[in-house]
């Protein structure tokens, strides 16, 4: 059993945790700082890496009126399946995108004969506008229901 001359003194015990609180805080902080700074770095690669192989792939399709895949993966020692993925994974550029039409209400009705369809069930329906927004609630119903004999 352990005298009191040996257990150490509250000031002893502070003096103890600080000491190890201290070199646990310097260890976490040293990686902390670690991670950032390779974080940081990997960023910077990835960016890197991502232009070169924007590069790369313009570098490709400019070329593909005079050299195709198979050709220069045997004159690069370069598999075709990189060369490929390279190609098709490029970026266009801004200028290049087409812009697809905005669908209008105009051109969503006059489709044709596909879009009149007849009624399936033998009732007559009732044709909607399809800009209109629904207005039909539980307390005021508007809807026509066909007389059937």
């Amino acid at each position: 059993m352990a005298t009191t001359d040996e257990i150490a003194t509250a000031e002893e015990i502070d003096r103890r945790v600080e000491a190890a609180d201290t070199a646990r805080r310097l260890k976490r902080s040293a990686a902390a700082k670690q991670v950032g700074e390779l974080a940081k770095t990997r960023t910077e690669l990835a960016a890197q890496l991502d232009e070169v192989e924007r590069q790369l792939g313009e570098v490709l399709a400019d070329a593909s009126d005079v050299l195709d895949i198979d050709e220069l993966a045997r004159f690069t020692n370069i598999p075709a399946a990189d060369l490929t993925g390279w190609l098709t994974t490029r970026k266009p550029n801004r200028t290049t995108k087409k812009k697809k039409p905005a669908v209008t209400v105009a051109s969503t009705t006059a489709r044709g004969p596909s879009a009149a369809k007849g009624p399936t069930n033998g009732l007559a329906s009732v044709p909607r506008e399809p800009a209109a927004p629904r207005t039909d609630t539980a307390d005021t119903p508007e809807r026509v229901t066909a007389g059937v004999t």
